[in-house]
């Protein structure tokens, strides 16, 4: 599908290794320019090779994750030949993304303003914590900092207690899939006009997006409506919730309003509808706790969360087991479509990834995932794209400013 563009990834970690690799998966050529002497930090991240005497290479679980089916490129781009170098690719290539703190690409020499005086068509695309301008645009931070300047942990947890830390960077991934659907509408917008632009989103900006209700309330409010933590339960009331089966395990039940009369003939309580605790949606709000309870005491004397689960699915409720992770990595239905699939690395082994968050009907499925070594690539970007010579590119390893990992065989 973009198999005529080709992307550099400038990015470390995860947002904007996210962007690129969603290219790259439905059909771009994405080359990862790696800043020597380590290249992308999560290479250090997730699990390494064991054995094999490649304890020390360059790939990683986390790497192969959020960098597959990409190629590297490793430069030292802080050098003034490095730079130049990195320039002549950015005028054969479409997209840059990147992930650096402000101010950092301008201090290389490789700001917006720069590389459109040498590629007009360019889309440049910066993810950072938040945003290029602002008072906290010089700001350092990865997700979990994002996340607390959106107001999103405070809203995490119990109520009677501390905030509780996000176990997973979200907003990274927000950020990422955010950027990789903008840099599309950019590159649409280029096919229309012939212009190149920057665009910038933030882990500040990914996160705020998801306060689905809470901001036109406190506005309205004249700022005195504060939301409150409330664990288990959705402040809403619903009933909305996780709640605890008989046999131990969860279960995730989200009711909306035309819904009451549903989980009450599920449960068979029926005479709640007229009890004037639960009567209207502020009402079960207002008393989500006692509700709670009520739905927890059924769950105990129907037993098994199957036979919950069953009774509320009969009468439409929507609800599902609150499944660990290794239990829903072996999920069927996550299995069949492909969103949990078994990647294998040579040195590393076989081992699961998440899939492509999106299927196309134009696309056609290529062969093996891989992620490629530190500067796998450097002779194809050199010599296939630029036109170098083989002993202008060993002058590069001579000095320094080219380099790869030794596990590479020579070629």
């Amino acid at each position: 599908m973009l198999k005529s563009y080709r992307v550099l990834d400038l990015g470390q970690f995860v947002a904007a290794p996210t962007c690129a690799r969603i290219m790259a998966e439905i059909g771009a050529e994405v080359i990862k320019v790696e800043l020597l002497p380590d290249g992308d930090r999560g290479r250090f991240s997730g699990l390494k090779p064991r054995g094999l005497g490649a304890e020390n290479a360059s790939a990683s679980t986390y790497y192969f994750q959020h960098n597959h089916t990409k190629k590297s490129f490793a430069i030292d781009y802080k050098t003034s030949r490095g730079r130049e170098i990195l320039l002549q690719l950015v005028k054969c290539s479409d997209v840059l993304v990147e992930n650096f703190a402000p101010g950092v690409m301008a201090r290389h020499g490789l700001a917006y303003e720069n590389l459109k005086e040498i590629n007009p068509g360019l889309v440049m695309c910066s993810i950072s914590l938040a945003g290029q301008s602002g008072p906290l645009s010089k700001e350092p931070g990865f997700d979990y900092i994002g996340a607390a300047y959106a107001g999103f942990t405070a809203g995490v947890g119990e109520a009677d207690r501390g905030p509780a830390q996000l176990p997973n960077a979200l907003g990274d991934s927000f950020a990422g899939i955010t950027a990789a659907m903008a840099v599309g509408f950019a590159l649409l917008h280029r096919e229309n006009t012939g212009e190149g632009q920057y665009i910038e989103t933030s882990l500040v900006d990914s996160y705020f997006q998801t306060q689905e209700v809470n901001i036109p309330k406190i506005s309205l409010s004249g700022k005195k409506s504060v939301p409150s933590r409330s664990g288990s339960l959705h402040p809403d009331g619903g009933p909305t919730g996780n709640f605890r089966a008989g046999d131990g395990s969860y279960i995730s039940i989200m009711v909306m309003p035309y819904q009451w009369p549903q989980i009450l003939k599920a449960i068979g309580r029926p005479d709640l509808g007229n009890d004037p605790r639960f009567k209207l949606p502020r009402d079960r709000r207002a008393n989500k706790e006692a509700l709670k309870e009520i739905i927890e005491t059924w769950m105990n004397e129907i037993g098994s969360s199957q036979s919950a689960l069953e009774a509320l699915r009969a009468e439409r409720v929507p609800c599902a087991p609150v499944l660990t992770l290794n239990q829903a990595m072996e999920h069927p239905h996550l299995v069949e479509r492909g969103t949990v699939q078994t990647v294998s690395d040579p040195l590393i082994g076989d081992f699961s990834i998440p899939g492509m968050p999106a299927k196309f009907s134009a696309l056609t499925k290529g062969g093996a995932l891989k992620a490629a070594l530190l500067g796998e690539h450097n002779e194809y970007v050199l010599s296939d794209l630029l036109g170098m010579e083989k002993d202008q590119i060993n002058e590069l390893y001579e000095t320094g400013i080219l380099g790869k990992d030794p596990f590479i065989s020579p070629t």
